[in-house]
């Protein structure tokens, strides 16, 4: 199958890419060039691009003739339009990558608006956000691409063309080897600077949020690509279940040999750095039974393994720089001491 990838390079776009490579598949990749795979180039066609000026590639894209894209990084409204415009009539059908920060809970978590908490887990069914563009508070400006980040409204244009169907795909919090956001981080450096405790606001201790390894999403999108049971159909990914924040910690703790407490405590009783300011009555854990009932669909690394992997990735790899702001111990200390009293 020939496959053009927008985006390919990146966290989970490079895994994409690997994946699709080692199945055999014919894959075009384009983008920016600030990430090239360490990959025979005989393997894999590259075209470099603005996705900005996706449009002025049609030619281009043409001339390859994918049967499916799958657009890894679809942000704005009108990277879905320009998307539209460029493999209508030269693309059989799409794959797009979206998040489950459409769903109504993300504005509720983040006290935009306010509500009784919903029982159960999210489907692929459940409300969207009543309010677009949620992160416009915090772009530094109006070219900020924050500013017109909506991923509901990615979906709403991408599912609305019968001529070039498309498969969606909500992503949960993925995390693993390359994790430029270093998810794992926050717990994982105060476990191996041997923190006798790691603090929490009260709420988030049993807060629940849908995880994903990276390659096992990767394999999901890859999947999503190749089955025609998932044509104009959307999906949540991640792992079976979403672990609370104290179980994920734990896990983390098992892994990385850290027998220390998890603590959680009023706002109030923190350092000003850890209130985060969520409603945590709100989850995010979504129900990804849909994409597990598939027969042809399976991840390929086990939970322990994966996790083992990024805690490994991570040591190797820190951060060149760290808020030291985000690593009080003088201050955690003292609220360990009046715990102490």
């Amino acid at each position: 199958m020939k496959v053009l990838i927008v985006g390919g390079t990146g966290f989970i776009g490079s895994h994409v890419t690997r994946r699709l490579l080692d199945a055999g598949h014919d894959v075009l990749n384009f983008h920016r060039g600030l990430q090239h795979l360490d990959l025979p180039k005989p393997m894999l066609l590259e075209i470099l691009g603005d996705r900005k000026d996706l449009e002025s590639f049609r030619r281009d894209f043409e001339q390859f003739g994918p049967e499916v894209v799958v657009d890894m990084i679809p942000m704005t409204e009108n990277d879905a339009r320009s998307l539209m415009t460029t493999f209508t009539g030269i693309a059989k059908r799409l794959v797009v990558i979206s998040s489950a920060d459409v769903y109504r809970n993300y504005e509720l978590l983040r006290g935009l608006v306010s509500a009784e908490p919903c029982p159960g887990s999210i489907t692929e069914s459940s409300p969207l956000r009543e309010h677009l563009f949620p992160y416009r508070a915090q772009a530094r400006d109006s070219s900020d691409v924050f500013y017109n980040y909506e991923k509901i409204l990615v979906e709403r244009v991408v599912t609305s063309s019968p001529a070039l169907p498309a498969t969606v795909l909500r992503l949960p919090c993925v995390y693993g080897p390359g994790d430029s956001k270093h998810r794992l981080l926050p717990y994982l450096k105060r476990m191996d600077d041997q923190r006798p405790a790691i603090l929490l606001e009260k709420g988030q201790v049993l807060w629940r949020w849908t995880r994903g390894y990276v390659e096992n999403v990767a394999a999901a999108i890859c999947w999503g690509l190749g089955d025609q049971s998932a044509v104009s159909r959307i999906y949540n990914v991640g792992e079976p279940y979403g672990l609370s924040e104290k179980a994920w910690i734990q896990s983390i703790g098992d892994s990385a040999g850290w027998t220390g407490k998890i603590i959680g405590l009023e706002p109030a009783g923190l350092p000003k750095a850890m209130r985060s300011g969520l409603a945590w009555e709100h989850q995010l854990e979504t129900d990804t039974s849909l994409i597990r009932s598939q027969s042809s669909f399976s991840e390929p690394v086990p939970y322990r393994e994966g996790l083992n992997r990024t805690i490994a990735w991570e040591r190797e790899n820190p951060p060149i720089k760290v808020n030291p702001q985000d690593f009080d111990y003088e201050m955690e200390d003292r609220v360990l001491a009046l715990l102490a009293l």
